[in-house]
């Protein structure tokens, strides 16, 4: 046997050799017998095939490999052994799955995933997705339901079930424990402010420290809701527009800048990108992170003693970046902008509108989400409907 082990996992392959332990010892030894030399030169091949595997894996300058995807190398490199598609681990295509995709934060999410199901199921290097039935499910489900909410664990589910729709995908498994495990959501609670709430925010009389991160939420406001990472990688304005391809979707986007935006952006120009948020901070999840703390502690400052710890209370409670996106959607419908220009305006689509598009003309979609974001800002900035 040839045993793996990578991190504080472990997994056994069998090398096919039956011979006693005199024997393995003897043939791994200086001066081996005659009789044994044969068995010493296919160790000894394995050996190399395995110590050319390991500086493959040190030259890649990747931190961690998981068990199941190493294993499958040492099956394919090494000892050139290919595992019949019928039995597939459900862990080692999961990995292989993950390998295929490109975004890091993609990654990072399917990752999470995989070490919920290791706590969760000590003996998942050995199943295969026959094994992952309706009772797997439910008690994994009851498992995570114990430190994450119902919406967080929905996430796990359902990359699961991405992971299935891919294998069935290429034959790998007829298997589908998803036709009477259904996930069900959660409705999350409405993150968004109202008129008159952001009125008051975008003039509130914040501390010296916090009037960038202040103005920065009305940026991504009047951007119709723009994303952090997406607002940290801004170049420059062309033509009046900013043209960026949008990091969560990779779709190309365009917003007029109105003068009210363009206002801030002078304010806060910077060396490296179109704002000074990319000096400061050069990782945008960074930027993000301080931008909420931030937002959180908007609100009353009252000072214990002299010189003594400050007491915020929070004027709005749990405020981050991601309300200026919600906030903007729910005015644009209040004031009447269809529901069909608010999915364009923040660049959702789905199946009836994915054709469409083809044949509207691209400035006519551009005067849209232009003219729906000028009547938001209006409304907001002055009362004007």
């Amino acid at each position: 046997m040839l045993r793996l082990i990578c991190g504080r996992k472990k997994a056994d392959i069998s090398l096919g050799l039956q011979l006693t332990e005199d024997t393995l010892t003897d043939a791994l030894s200086d001066k081996p017998k005659a009789e044994n030399m044969k068995w010493r030169s296919v160790l000894l091949l394995y050996q190399d095939q395995l110590d050319e595997l390991k500086c493959k894996l040190l030259r890649s300058r990747r931190g961690e490999w998981d068990i199941a995807e190493v294993k499958d190398m040492v099956l394919h490199d090494c000892l050139n052994k290919k595992q019949d598609e019928d039995v597939v681990t459900f862990i080692g295509h999961f990995q292989r799955f993950v390998n295929g995709k490109t975004n890091p934060g993609t990654i990072g999410v399917y990752k999470h995933t995989l070490d919920r199901i290791r706590l969760f199921d000590p003996d998942i290097d050995n199943k295969n997705f026959e094994d992952i039935d309706l009772k797997w499910l439910t008690d994994f489900e009851a498992f995570c339901a114990r430190t994450a909410t119902k919406n967080a664990r929905n996430i796990h589910l359902r990359n699961i079930r991405a992971v299935f729709n891919n294998a069935i995908d290429y034959e790998i498994t007829s298997a589908y424990p998803f036709r009477r495990f259904k996930i069900r959501p959660e409705a999350t609670r409405k993150r968004s402010l109202t008129v008159e709430e952001l009125r008051t925010l975008f003039d509130y009389p914040v501390e010296p420290y916090a009037e960038i991160y202040r103005d920065m939420f009305k940026l991504i406001f009047m951007l119709i809701g723009i994303n952090t990472v997406d607002l940290h990688g801004l170049t420059r304005i062309t033509d009046g527009r900013i043209e960026y391809k949008r990091a969560k979707t990779s779709r190309l986007y365009s917003i007029r800048v109105e003068p009210e935006a363009m206002e801030i952006i002078e304010k806060y120009q910077g060396e490296k990108g179109l704002l000074c948020i990319a000096d400061r901070w050069s990782d945008h999840r960074n930027f993000r992170h301080q931008l909420n703390m931030a937002l959180q502690k908007i609100g009353e400052v009252e000072r214990k003693g002299r010189g003594g710890k400050k007491i915020i209370t929070s004027a709005f409670p749990g405020l981050s970046s991601y309300w200026a996106r919600h906030s903007w959607a729910t005015i644009a419908r209040k004031i009447g902008v269809s529901l069909d220009d608010i999915a364009l305006a923040l660049g959702h689509s789905d199946g009836k509108h994915e054709t469409t598009l083809i044949y509207i003309d691209e400035t006519e979609i551009r005067e849209a989400i232009d003219k729906a974001n000028r009547r938001v800002l209006d409304w907001v900035l002055y009362g004007k409907k």
